[in-house]
């Protein structure tokens, strides 16, 4: 049975996923048996820890998935370290659910909370000491302090906070080259970055004469045991999946449900102008299209075998692949692209407009059944959609959405990301 620890902070930029990649790569070249996972909905991220272990990375989210879902995610051998999103106690309004402290609950893990010490000396302790104390059931069991300027920093914090009793992981020191270059959406994902292997040793060797391994690996708990777990059926035996650089958004345990159910994936790149494989549906998931808009209107080839597939085959997009099958995009300096032209949608970054949060789905149509839990994260304004909607929607709140997306015969796409089935909307 494996172990786990939940990395956590109190609030973004703390710099929570330097510290893990550094842990996991660290480890791993160590040769002790580690993986991670990232809480919430979060498609770069996990490709970092993948790459820093090169064990695969599932996202653990507490709003989206039941337990029975999050203990079989969870389960497996090694060490598992779990990235938090935001600060520990952030989560949906209106009453914070979803958020890290719900993963420590449900998983009766302790949390380790990394602290930005860069602006602060003695004011660590109460920082510390607040969210050490804030919920009994959340353990805060150790420190890992971040961004430390010098020696005699790291003694002002360490003397501030040694009344308190917990142990001080690790002092990382502030080290610009450890600073994540950042685009709309986070982080550059993981295969735009020809330095990641040096960045990744970087870090891992920032941390190994600070870091107390023993400590470490004596907070960690035993994962709890993985029950039956609901599984999302696939929508066809055969799925032809969009995936490269444009197209890089799937989740893996979503994937994993499907071969587990029988599917056949079937991989292939439109940015390389692939042919659309033949499958009994055609699944092309969200990314960065609108970085590709060029490319992908040239690929004439994808492009051709897409609209000849949706003569005979289901396709479904989400988010940048929705935008794909609609009729033009328009890049942020204001460029038309022409896409598939199989939905009518028109879409635009020339004029951004933030699109977030968590969504209750009801499908009217297209490749799923039943009810279920999604999440909604971009910046583009559609200049119009006209045609018979996918989703029923409402947001975390309970709150009733225009409804989403659009369907027209075979062909359905909408901004959501599917993450779990969920709960009926009302």
């Amino acid at each position: 049975m494996g172990t786990g620890l939940i990395l956590a902070a109190p609030s973004s930029g703390a710099g929570k996923t330097t510290v893990t990649l550094a842990l996991l790569r660290l480890l791993a070249r160590e040769g002790m048996p580690v993986r991670g996972a990232k809480s919430g909905p979060d498609y770069i991220d996990p490709k970092f820890h993948e790459a820093a272990c090169g064990q695969v990375c599932v996202n653990l989210d507490a709003w989206a998935m039941g337990p029975e879902r999050l203990r079989a995610l969870a389960a497996g051998d090694g060490l598992l370290l779990i990235e938090g999103a935001m600060g520990l106690f952030d989560g949906a309004p209106p009453d914070g659910r979803g958020a890290v402290a719900d993963l420590a609950r449900e998983l009766n893990l302790p949390v380790v909370l990394v602290v930005d010490a860069a602006r602060m000396a003695g004011s660590v302790a109460p920082l510390v000491a607040g969210f050490a104390a804030f919920d009994p059931a959340v353990r805060v069991a150790g420190v890992i302090l971040n961004r430390v300027g010098s020696a005699r920093h790291e003694a002002m914090l360490r003397r501030a906070l040694a009344p308190l009793g917990l142990p001080i992981l690790a002092a990382l020191r502030r080290d610009t080259d450890l600073t994540q270059p950042s685009r709309h959406l986070g982080l550059v994902q993981a295969e735009e970055r020809p330095d990641l292997e040096a960045f990744l040793d970087r870090a891992a060797d920032a941390l190994t004469g600070t870091l107390d391994r023993a400590g470490l690996c004596a907070l960690a708990r035993p994962l709890p045991e993985a029950p039956p777990s609901p599984r999302l059926d696939p929508p066809a035996q055969v799925i032809a999946l969009a995936r490269d650089e444009a197209f890089a958004f799937s989740y893996p345990h979503m994937l994993a449900d499907w071969r587990a159910r029988g599917a056949e994936i079937r991989p292939f790149s439109p940015l390389a102008d692939d042919p659309v494989p033949e499958a009994g549906l055609v699944f092309l998931p969200g990314g960065y299209p609108e970085l590709h808009a060029g490319r992908i209107a040239s690929s004439e080839r994808f492009l051709q075998s897409l609209r000849q597939a949706a003569q005979t085959t289901a396709i479904y997009g989400e988010c940048g692949g929705y935008m794909v099958l609609g009729d033009g995009l328009v890049d942020a300096g204001g460029t038309r692209h022409a896409m598939a032209g199989l939905l009518s949608v028109e879409t635009s970054f020339e004029s951004r407009r933030l699109h977030l949060g968590y969504r209750h789905l009801e499908p009217l149509g297209g490749p799923f059944t039943g009810p279920l839990s999604g999440h909604e994260f971009h910046y583009a304004t559609t200049l119009r959609e006209v045609g018979d909607p996918l989703f029923r929607a409402t947001d975390a709140e309970g709150t009733c959405l225009p409804d989403m997306g659009l369907r027209r015969g075979r062909v359905s796409g909408s901004f959501a990301h599917v993450i779990d089935a969920g709960p009926t909307v009302r």
